[in-house]
């Protein structure tokens, strides 16, 4: 059953220790009971207050071991605090923000935190988006330079887009960041992103010739020779990347470099996907389950891309 507080006064009171939390966390984990990690067994003992021991295989595992949590040296409740901040909000929280207002003593303390749950924002096998669904391309960075336009500008970052048409709104989207709008890393998004079948609404360009032959149903808007013409063509994934950026200079200040755009893309899908919630508790409850079932990322992992390597939702 999904339980979790709808004010922070409810978060206040339900999550006051310790033991409270690591509870909570045990429920979102092993809903049906212990699960040992290691060999699947279900029956285990209690050793002390933070760790499971498997009655089988006798691996001790703490609820936090195995999760974004691991080796964390603040206080859970710390964490649920930061957790509530970022998801009561609708456009989320800065990690100065994070930083300023639960008192954390450095800035890179609330920077991990939120870099950590931003990959607790994908929610594995997640459903791809069917129906009638459009797709483009947007770019986020350096300023198109004289007689370049479009797709060979060059500093810029390719960020791919497919918006669910909800009749003349907007459904579900999914965002995804590319090297280039070749036909091939386009196939790739689109494979991931979208069920086979589905009406895929493009403008003219070839890098879409191959979706009717994939077992797609293919329909062309081409982009005319005249000042925005591309919203009219295709309004939900212009509006969609509109409100991407303002987004991103709002609440982030724009200041997100190419390394770790694909995160705050999923940040911003998890929200817009979630943006008729009516209880922005449930929003804290769907990410702190995510969080309990996605593996630890130390600091070095995060900073560092050769450790870290593409997760499936990231690869074109």
């Amino acid at each position: 059953m999904e339980q979790y507080p709808n004010t922070l006064m409810e978060l206040e009171a339900q999550f006051s220790t310790e033991a409270a939390c690591r509870q909570y966390l045990f429920a979102l984990r092993w809903p049906e009971g212990f699960i040992c990690p290691r060999c699947g067994c279900a029956k285990a003992w209690r050793r002390g207050a933070l760790l499971w021991e498997c009655a089988k295989c006798g691996r001790q595992t703490s609820v936090t071991a195995g999760t974004i949590f691991q080796d964390t040296r603040k206080p859970l409740t710390v964490w649920f605090r930061a957790i509530w901040l970022v998801t009561s909000q609708k456009t989320g929280a800065s990690a100065s923000g994070v930083q300023r207002v639960l008192g954390l003593g450095s800035y890179r303390t609330a920077w991990t935190w939120l870099h950590k749950l931003r990959r607790a924002m994908v929610r594995p096998g997640r459903d791809r988006l069917t129906g009638r669904v459009e797709v483009d391309e947007a770019y986020w960075g350096a300023s198109e330079t004289d007689g370049v336009k479009g797709r060979k500008v060059e500093g810029k970052a390719l960020i791919l887009i497919a918006a669910q048409e909800d009749g003349p709104g907007i459904g579900r989207i999914r965002l995804g960041r590319a090297t280039n709008a070749s036909a091939k890393t386009l196939a790739g998004f689109i494979g991931n992103a979208i069920d086979l079948g589905s009406t895929i609404h493009t403008d003219g360009w070839r890098g879409y010739a191959w979706l009717k032959a994939k077992g797609y149903v293919h329909e062309v808007s081409p982009l005319r020779r005249r000042s925005g013409a591309g919203p009219e063509m295709l309004p939900r994934v212009h509006r969609v990347a509109g409100l991407l950026k303002t987004w991103m200079y709002g609440t982030h200040q724009g200041a997100m470099s190419h390394q770790y755009l694909d995160y705050y893309l999923d940040e911003f899908t998890f929200r817009f996907n979630r943006r008729k919630s009516a209880s922005r508790g449930k929003l804290f409850y769907r990410l702190l389950q995510q969080a309990v079932h996605v593996q630890p990322v130390p600091y070095e992992r995060i900073t560092c891309p050769a450790l870290s390597p593409c997760s499936e939702a990231h690869k074109p």
